[in-house]
């Protein structure tokens, strides 16, 4: 079986499931993005979900970026 897809492959087959659920759709400062929570003070991007290209130059929110819950205005879930 062949799976054609633009997700990457850890979010189609994730290595644990715990992984899996720490995973979220959230929207910040209007972007949707994939963030994996990492402690009670961190949100680690994973990838942004918008297809504007501006957001993809922001140095904020690149993928890797940790965001502070203390700084979480426009924050959002999507869930």
């Amino acid at each position: 079986m062949i799976l054609y897809t633009t997700m990457p492959y850890e979010l189609v087959f994730p290595y644990e499931a715990e992984q899996f659920h720490k995973q979220q759709v959230v929207s910040y400062k209007g972007i949707p993005m994939l963030v994996e929570m990492s402690g009670a003070q961190y949100a680690q991007v994973v990838r942004i979900l918008s297809s504007d290209p501006q957001h993809f130059m922001d140095e904020q929110i690149c993928p890797g970026t940790k965001i502070s819950f203390a700084n979480l205005d426009g924050w959002q879930s999507l869930n």
